[in-house]
């Protein structure tokens, strides 16, 4: 009978690849239903109507990038999580979740303080805040597994771009906050 071949007699390759696509199958939908949940927690982009009463940059994309880029950068970070919960033992493995976690949080806390509370500034607040995070996490992730650490590259250049953005929205419409009284329902799915 056909054996595999154990990789430093603890595991063989296909048991490793097991191991990481579990952990992917339970982090990716993890992040995207996390993501899909924070955006769905107040209208946004145009089915917001302070969102399209503001005066935007010459460089904010069609409104139809947006979905198709947070569920790429969400499934990406999603395989950057497991790639990290996957090395078992490597030095700062848990320092590097907890960050990541927390700069998730602000990630998640970000369409809910700009769309819902129309708050420019403390939105801006946060971004550059997950960005230094986020940050630091790729760069821990990268001292464990340098594959999750160019998984989440994608992720930085889209939240400085974001950040732009939120900067020139701030810039561009000083009075941002009274344009329309904020919402105060939730279209929750």
């Amino acid at each position: 009978m056909f054996e595999e071949r154990r990789v430093g007699g603890i595991a063989s390759r296909g048991q490793l690849r097991m191991s990481f696509l579990r952990w992917a199958v339970f982090t990716v939908p993890l992040i995207l239903l996390l993501g899909f949940a924070s955006g769905r927690a107040v209208p946004s982009g145009s089915d917001n109507a302070w969102y399209m009463a503001l005066q935007k940059p010459a460089a904010t994309p069609p409104g139809i990038v947006f979905p198709i880029a947070w569920t790429s950068l969400y499934i990406l970070l999603g395989l950057a999580v497991a790639v990290i919960l996957h090395a078992r033992g490597a030095r700062g493995r848990g320092p590097a979740l907890g960050l990541f976690a927390v700069q998730f949080l602000l990630n998640l806390a970000w369409t809910p303080l700009f769309f819902g509370m129309h708050q420019v500034g403390a939105a801006l607040l946060v971004i550059v805040a997950m960005l230094v995070l986020a940050i630091l996490t790729t760069v821990l992730f990268g001292r464990i597994r340098p594959l999750a650490a160019w998984l989440m590259v994608p992720y930085l250049v889209w939240i400085s771009f974001a950040g732009v953005l939120t900067w020139r929205i701030g810039q561009l419409n000083p009075d941002a906050a009274t344009l329309v009284p904020a919402a105060h329902t939730s279209q929750m799915l």
